[in-house]
Formats: structure tokens, sequence, C-alpha cells
């Protein structure tokens, strides 16, 4: 049988199990690597079970504190990156470089969910997905400033001067809450905070968004209760599994609201909460871009959906 009727005829791992493997390779953290690849948890884990299965090989030992690679893992991980640089390069040479934006995106949000905006993003020629970073807003900022990233979708508009950044408004995506299904709010329609003095919210650390973080406070610091607060885990669904058991509450965007358990659901929050807390999407280039496509870009994400 000659090579190439070998590799058609032969059962061989996707890209895409490729990419979730050195997502994962990388972060050594599930939930950092899928928002890295703007998917949940649960496909991400079935990805690399299949991939597992189609070498017959354990790529990762799991425990509920670390993740780590196994050795077969570790000598994969070359190999992995090669083949996807061989891929990339090959888009990239029947592809214009000009023409490929390098696009970063807040890791807060599933743009997969958010229809318009995911349609949008695929019509920019960006690039596959791993060159595509799910960042916080800080370190797309970061990223932008160095050059790393032509554009950026960010949640609320930094304190960045317009000299240096541009910002322009693109969505605003409802925030709903994660309670216990045996809580008395989950038998309202919509859920005001003040219901939930009695549970701990799970909260995140002001560097991730202080822009976001600060516009919460201001609102919390407007109720006629104090909310408990406790430190969100890194692990979105660890954080789900607490709340199903009735350990607290959290506050999160509609589009990540995806994870079903028993003992958990999610209600929209009452008008005058949804108003003030939502998250205010914001597309940014730096200030001085004279690229004629990321300045296409900018503008085809401010017009109205």
């Amino acid at each position: 049988m000659s090579v190439a009727a070998h590799l058609i005829s032969s059962h061989l791992p996707t890209i895409r199990q490729l990419q979730c493997f050195l997502a994962v390779a990388h972060e050594l953290n599930f939930r950092r690597a899928a928002e890295r690849l703007n998917m949940t948890q649960p496909p991400l884990t079935r990805q690399i079970q299949s991939l597992e299965n189609l070498l017959g090989q354990s790529l990762f030992s799991r425990t509920t504190h670390a993740v780590t690679l196994t050795e077969a893992g570790r000598a994969l991980v070359a190999k992995a990156e090669a083949i996807l640089t061989a891929l990339s390069a090959l888009k990239q040479a029947a592809q214009p470089a000009a023409a490929q934006l390098r696009i970063g995106l807040t890791r807060t949000l599933n743009f997969e969910l958010i229809a318009p905006l995911n349609k949008q993003l695929a019509s920019f020629l960006a690039r596959d997905e791993m060159e595509m970073p799910s960042l916080t807003s800080a370190q797309l900022l970061q990223s932008l400033a160095k050059n790393n990233l032509d554009l950026i979708l960010t949640g609320e508009k930094g304190p960045e001067a317009e000299e240096v950044v541009r910002y322009a408004w693109v969505y605003r995506e409802p925030l709903l809450v994660a309670i216990p299904s045996t809580h008395p709010a989950s038998l309202r329609q919509n859920v005001s905070l003040d219901m939930l003095a009695d549970l701990p919210l799970f909260w995140f650390a002001r560097s991730a968004n202080p822009q976001f973080y600060d516009k919460c406070e201001r609102y919390f610091a407007t109720l006629s209760v104090t909310l408990k607060r406790l430190r969100e885990p890194d692990d979105s669904l660890l954080m789900l599994s607490h709340i199903a058991r009735g350990k607290g509450f959290a506050l999160m965007p509609q589009s990540k609201c995806t994870f079903n358990q028993a003992g958990l659901c999610y209600r929209p929050l009452t008008e005058g909460a949804a108003q003030q807390l939502a998250i205010d999407v914001y597309a940014a280039i730096r200030a001085d871009e004279k690229n004629a496509a990321v300045l296409d870009a900018l503008h085809a994400l401010s017009q109205p959906a």
C-alpha cells in the first residue's frame, strides 16, 4: 500500500484534538484551556478522552488539585506543535499575510454563543483559534500595546488615553445569577441580589478586569445588604458544583451559562440590577493603527447588528 493510501485510510487524530491537547498541556488547567479555545470544559474533556483512546495512552494525570502531563503527554507536545505549525504555515501560504488579523477575545464571554459577533469574527479572516487567544481584559490590553494583537474584544472600556487606544462599543452582555435550585429566589422570574444575602458571592480578583470589578462594586454599595464574598475557584465547574450544593451564588455572563447540573439553576436579574451590571463589550485597536483591514474590522464591529 502506498504512503498516501495508508494515510487516507488510517484513523488519525484530528486537528481539533491536537489543538485541545496543546491548550491543556500549556495551561495545565482545563478551565483556562477551555476559555482559551472559546469552548466549555465538557467538550474539551471529550476531545482529550477521544485522543487518548485513539492513541491508547493517558496524556494527563488529573487530580482535584492539579493537572500534569504523563510521559506520553510530554512526548506528544513537540510532535503536536510541529504538526500544527506545518498546518499553520500551509494556511498562511494560501492567504495574503496582510489579510490575516490577530484578534484577542476576553475570556469572560463565550463568543460562539453570541451569534452576531461570532459571524463577524469569522468574516475577518482571523487566524485559527490557537492564535486567537482568550485572555483577561488586562492581558488583552497588554498584548495590544506590545503589537502582539491587532484588535481585541474586551469587557468594559479601559482607562487608556485616546492617543494610545481607540475604542468602539460593540455589545452589551446580560448577567445571570447562578443559584441553588433549592433557594427561595429560584422560584422568582427575576432575582435581586438582596434576595441572596444569606449566600456568599463567588467573586473574581480585581486585577482580571478593574473596570468591570469597580462597576459592580459601585452597584453592590447601593444595596440594603452587605454581600459576603468567596474567592472564585479557577475551575468554573467546581464553582458551579459548589453552588448546586447550596454553598453560594455567582454572577455569570449569559453566554457562559451552559453547564447544567442537578441543584443548579440560572435566573435573570431584576431590571435595575440588569442595567447596572451588564458587561459592555468594546473593540479596541491601537490609536495609531494604519492597517486598512484592522480599521475596517473595528468599523464593522461598531455597527448595529
